[in-house]
This record gives structure tokens, sequence and C-alpha cells, in this order.
């Protein structure tokens, strides 16, 4: 199971890394957060996998997409 996990995360980051609008690499490394966090939860790293779940896929995704629609210029 761990391996399908890692073979997810790099198809994750080479989906994130070729992604040409911002969002939506954003919402895949919130993505790659999440497998990440299964990933640890199947290691039996609870600690370190509720860490990365409220971090990792919540806190940072919110703050890329905030950043994100902060910095978009608005065509009239």
């Amino acid at each position: 199971m761990i391996i399908v996990f890692l073979i997810i995360l790099v198809i994750t980051a080479l989906i994130a890394i070729e992604m040409k609008d911002l969002l939506n690499s954003a919402i895949v490394l919130a993505a790659f957060s999440l497998v990440l966090t299964f990933l640890f939860f199947s290691l039996h790293a609870l600690d370190i996998a509720i860490a990365e779940a409220a971090i990792g896929a919540g806190v940072s995704t919110v703050l890329f997409v905030v950043a994100i629609s902060k910095t978009r210029r608005h065509e009239e």
C-alpha cells in the first residue's frame, strides 16, 4: 500500500509542476498533501499525519488560493 501512495505522490507532484494555471496547481498540491497524510497514517505516524492534514492540506492551500486571487489581473 505504501508503494501505491508513493507513486501517487510522484504523479501529483509532476502534475502540479506541469500545470499552467496557478489555482489548479494549488488544488493539486492540496491533493498531494492529502495523499501524504494517508501515507503518514499508513506508516503509523499519527501525529505527523494530523499536522500534515491541518497545515499542508488546510492552511497552506487556503493561503495559496488567497495569494493567487490577490495577484490576479482583473480584466475589464
